[in-house]
């Protein structure tokens, strides 16, 4: 399914097999963690703790939209999910569809579509080419897809750290939560 960065693979988070399954079709290794999609904050609060006072705020001002935001994860994240770690990513795509559709499903696991190595699709046949004969369906985007991924930004210690540069810039960030932290 489309986001407004890419096109991921989507499968319900919460059932192992489907998560393994998403592994298997990227030929993604498992010390690869895989982020939680939601549609909500009440979502982001109940699969992660010790979270930062500013995080709300940082959550309405930029999601949905191109972050993912890396928490400490709680018992409740599904192990094959986040492999043990003791983070989680979360993200809340800002395509309309796709997010229509977390609201009906639950958190879902969406690494982009493509194998690991490939670059990330920007279409539907991009996903095709690399997944065709491995997945059910493919939703084409019904709005525009940047092809910037997303920015990852860990949120587990005393100032946020960016892990992956994305559409939005630290600068941004801070300058949101400045006050907060």
């Amino acid at each position: 399914m489309p986001t407004e960065t890419v096109y991921g693979l989507f499968g319900l988070a919460l059932e192992n097999h489907v998560v393994k399954s998403i592994y298997d079709v990227k030929h993604r290794t498992y010390d690869h963690a895989l982020n939680l999609n939601i549609s909500n904050f009440d979502e982001m609060k109940f699969f992660s703790q010790n979270q930062p006072k500013y995080l709300e705020k940082l959550y309405n001002k930029f999601m949905p939209g191109s972050l993912t935001i890396i928490l400490e994860a709680n018992e409740k994240v599904p192990s094959l999910v986040n492999n043990g770690m003791k983070t989680v990513g979360f993200r809340v795509p800002a395509n309309q569809t796709t997010l229509a559709i977390l609201r009906q499903t639950g958190p879902l696991v969406g690494p982009s579509a493509n194998l690991t190595g490939n670059p990330s699709p920007k279409t539907a046949q991009n996903v095709l080419t690399d997944l065709n004969g491995q997945i059910a369906a493919v939703v084409k985007a019904d709005e525009s897809i940047s092809g910037i991924d997303s920015t990852i930004v860990d949120l587990t210690g005393k100032t946020p750290i960016i892990l992956r540069q994305g559409a939005l810039t630290l600068r941004e960030i801070i300058e949101e939560i400045k006050d907060d932290i």
